[in-house]
């Protein structure tokens, strides 16, 4: 179910970067739009594959942004990104990373015969590339005091889901970082946090083998049901708002409930009725 909102003014004044958004499929595209309704100015980032992959340039458009074009995994192109974000905007108020991409998933190799090569790369796309961003924001003097750190998790990170392999190791190290870089930013009056986030049907969700079923699955556990992006990128803009100013270190979970499940009726119901086939097959 998706809510019209014509916005709080919640981001009037404050300006950030949103790294991540592909197409109007990906979270980040909705928060980036979120952010502009909630009267934010922000950069949008991606690597410069993403130019050929995507339509960033449009989303772009619609939001009156500037896009930098940096491979969040390369310390030189960030260095350079957040020194031109400094002259243009001078110390920004929040960074928003969704970022993430599981190479042995991608090539359908499984968890037990990893090619580590792969998997060196998918925890430094996806989780060392938050350690790198915040870094060198820091290095640059160009997130003010009191900004907002907001990166996008998984409940794969915490259980097991099969399929999601690799991507649950490096969710997991995204969120001990969330942490222990939270500890450090504390100093400066800085917050960062992770959303963990229904499976959300994205490019990057697609690509994982079984996602489908891992949708179906937490559609009829979850309470509430999956949380779409657009209720994710609304959610996103409370903790890039002053009225979150005292939350921080913490994995939030945007999941209509699933974090807290066992099993559902739906499901018991479902599963009473495969195993009564199996037993009676006509």
């Amino acid at each position: 179910m998706h809510y019209a909102m014509d916005g709080y003014d919640l981001l009037d004044g404050k300006t950030g970067i949103i790294f991540g958004a592909l197409n109007e499929e990906s979270i980040a595209w909705s928060v980036a739009e979120a952010c502009d309704r909630e009267g934010a100015d922000f950069v949008l980032s991606n690597a410069p594959v993403a130019r050929r992959l995507g339509s960033l340039d449009a989303l772009a458009d619609k939001t009156d942004s500037d896009v930098i074009w940096a491979d969040a995994t390369d310390d030189e192109a960030l260095a350079e990104l957040f020194a031109e974000v400094k002259e243009a905007h001078g110390a920004i108020d929040f960074i928003v990373h969704s970022i993430g991409m599981g190479v042995n998933v991608r090539k359908d190799v499984p968890y037990e015969d990893l090619n580590y090569n792969w998997y060196e790369q998918t925890l430094d796309i996806s989780a060392v590339s938050l350690h790198r961003i915040v870094r060198h924001a820091l290095d640059a003097d160009a997130i003010a005091d009191g900004g907002s750190i907001l990166a996008m998790s998984y409940i794969g990170a915490q259980r097991i889901f099969s399929k999601y392999s690799e991507m649950g190791d490096a969710k997991a190290l995204l969120e001990s970082i969330v942490r222990s870089f939270g500890y450090r930013l504390g100093e400066h009056d800085i917050r960062i946090n992770a959303i963990s986030q229904s499976p959300t049907k994205t490019t990057a969700g697609s690509g994982i083998d079984g996602f489908n079923a891992m949708y179906e699955f937490a559609e009829r556990v979850a309470p509430l049901g999956n949380a779409d992006a657009d209720s994710c990128a609304d959610y996103a803009v409370t903790l890039l708002s002053d009225l979150t100013r005292m939350v921080t270190m913490q994995t939030l979970y945007h999941d209509g409930g699933f974090s807290n499940m066992g099993i559902s009726d739906e499901i018991v119901e479902a599963m009473a009725d495969s195993l009564a086939e199996e037993e009676n097959p006509s």
